[in-house]
């Protein structure tokens, strides 16, 4: 919960963001009958995922328009740099870290940082990567407005079995 405190304090949108996540992943986790483990896993992935922005500079976090090629290489290191993170705490956190790493990641392997696929990619981060970006695409955000629920559905149905799990 700390560092879910630390990155709503660097960037109050991303912190915002996170919880928003949180609860979305935790629903979705009791859907699916995850086991107490599994649920644990989720809370702590959702709340962490974009830990790793705290490195990254704020003129491209906050940056009101579309990201250059050279600043979303930049912005796309923030899995591989909050696994760093959780690493250096260690116990649960450095076992989450692999998870958060896998967050963008794809189900059709066009996600990042390590091109995973399909059911190479842990639950939890398909998971978290489903709440993440309906999160995202039904908030306003420094480029774009909110898109309504039921657009944002649809685009999730839309991408289920090429960005998301299907299931």
């Amino acid at each position: 919960l700390l560092l879910g405190d630390v990155v709503e304090a660097d960037d109050s949108y991303t912190g915002l963001h996170s919880r928003d996540v949180v609860h979305l992943s935790l629903a979705v986790a009791d859907e699916l009958g995850l086991d107490q483990s599994a649920r644990r896993d989720t809370e702590f992935a959702a709340l962490l995922h974009d830990v790793g922005k705290i490195r990254i500079p704020g003129e491209i976090i906050n940056k009101p328009g579309r990201l250059t090629p050279e600043e979303r290489t930049v912005m796309e290191t923030h899995t591989i740099e909050g696994e760093k993170m959780l690493a250096q705490v260690g116990g649960l956190l450095g076992t989450i870290g692999g998870i958060v790493r896998s967050c963008h990641e794809r189900w059709d392997g066009n996600g990042y940082p390590d091109g995973l696929a399909g059911e190479a990619i842990p639950r939890v981060a398909r998971i978290v990567a489903c709440c993440d970006a309906f999160s995202a695409m039904t908030t306003d955000r420094s480029y774009r407005k909110a898109l309504p629920f039921a657009a944002a559905v649809a685009e999730l149905r839309t991408h289920a079995g090429t960005q998301f799990d299907p299931t």
